[in-house]
């Protein structure tokens, strides 16, 4: 058996909770591997709506087994908050979710630190979540950083203090006012909480399920085109988001990994800034945004949309090596009369299929338009009852890829689920 990875082909925000939800039936573990509380995957069952930000999006099934991976950056007062409106007893959670000795926490002062970076910038801002996850992979690269493993210690205390020391000095340098005691507030009550579940290496767990036959789903947060190596550099999240992020992210072998799964949706949003080569300021991305409901589930802020770009919808599967394909929001296309897609771009005045490495280069999004459909789609669950028009669609986008696309979703709910 080998661990199979769920992950998102554009800027993120495709929907990769529910998808995870509704797949989590055939899976025993999942597994988040890279990411912190800047994600915000939703999930919707039973007419009421669920984000999940750091706890792995199979929580609502009770037979499976759920893990916070070692690529994971934690706030304890994010996950504590968490854990509470989950809803069942904290000792019944406990027997479904583990968490990884080596992910790196995020403290207060980290927090504190990422929107003094943030200000510093001023009208260079990447559009930081300001969740802290920037300095706490900072830390963590440079080698200082604290550990959930380290909240066992009976000397953890000292080891937050000195953290902290570090972190206030360097906040010296900025004309930052902050209350340290607000950003603290419910902090160590999350540490009193993580301490309730099994803090263990889970890289020797998953190893074992996987010899054991039992199935893995691994499920990413935000998405390729904000890789860290790979994104619109600066304009990123501060993890490694593609499919070798996995790997590195629970402790997985390359050759023990499976299916990957991309999910992308049937136009692009984007939040904060970055490049965005496909952007609708005219009133088409206003409606997009208000039929598809286009604001941050993390954030709030609205997300900025566009049609779907081919280029970087290929780059994404050719970086990740994408086996199959799953769209969401086709419904969200419903009556619009054509549908234009990005199939090259004009880079400063050359054709060209790939992404530009410069931000500041000018790019020309080339379109082919398709005809739009009209019809509802949330209520179908079948392939062939779609509009001829949307499955023209799909099947336009498995030519110019190579790859099936085998689920499409047509609404919120696990069960608005086409599976092929």
């Amino acid at each position: 058996m080998s661990m199979d990875i769920l992950l998102g082909l554009q800027w993120g925000d495709e929907g990769k909770g529910k998808i995870v939800d509704a797949l989590s039936p055939d899976y025993d573990v999942i597994a988040r591997f890279q990411g912190g509380p800047n994600a915000g995957h939703s999930l919707e069952f039973n007419n009421v709506k669920h984000i999940l930000h750091l706890i792995p999006s199979g929580i609502f099934h009770p037979d499976k087994l759920n893990i916070i991976g070692n690529g994971v950056v934690l706030d304890p007062a994010v996950f504590r908050r968490e854990i509470e409106e989950l809803g069942p007893p904290v000792e019944e959670l406990a027997q479904r979710l583990i968490i990884s000795t080596r992910a790196n926490l995020i403290l207060p002062t980290h927090r504190i630190l990422d929107t003094a970076y943030e200000n510093h910038k001023g009208n260079l801002k990447i559009g930081s979540t300001l969740k802290g996850i920037g300095p706490a992979y900072t830390d963590k690269s440079a080698r200082n950083g604290l550990r959930a493993g380290d909240i066992l210690h009976d000397d953890f205390r000292k080891m937050y203090e000195e953290h902290v020391r570090d972190h206030l000095k360097i906040l010296g340098n900025y004309s930052f006012a902050f209350n340290l005691r607000e950003y603290e507030a419910g902090w160590f009550e999350g540490i009193a909480m993580l301490k309730k579940f099994r803090i263990i290496n889970t890289e020797y767990l998953i190893n074992r399920h996987i010899s054991e036959g039992k199935k893995i789903l691994a499920e990413g947060a935000q998405g390729t085109l904000l890789d860290l190596d790979f994104g619109s550099y600066p304009y990123v999240t501060s993890s490694n988001t593609i499919s070798a992020g996995a790997c590195t992210g629970l402790g997985v072998p390359p050759r023990k990994t499976g299916e990957v799964f991309g999910i992308f949706k049937a136009y692009c949003t984007r939040v904060g800034s970055g490049p965005f080569p496909t952007e609708l300021t005219d009133e088409t991305g206003e409606m997009l945004r208000k039929k598809g409901c286009e604001f941050g589930s993390t954030t709030g802020r609205p997300r900025r949309c566009g049609w779907l770009d081919l280029p970087a919808l290929k780059f994404a599967i050719m970086i990740n090596g994408v086996t199959q394909l799953f769209m969401t929001k086709p419904d969200v296309l419903s009556g619009f009369g054509t549908i234009k897609v990005c199939t090259a771009y004009k880079v400063d005045g050359e054709l060209s299929a790939e992404l530009p490495f410069h931000n500041n280069s000018l790019v020309e999004p080339l379109y082919k338009e398709l005809p739009g459909w009209q019809e509802d789609i949330s209520g179908i669950r079948k392939f062939d009852a779609l509009p001829r028009n949307l499955k023209s669609y799909i099947e336009f986008i498995e030519k110019e890829t190579g790859i099936p696309v085998r689920l499409i979703s047509v609404g919120p709910d696990r069960r608005e689920t086409i599976f092929r």
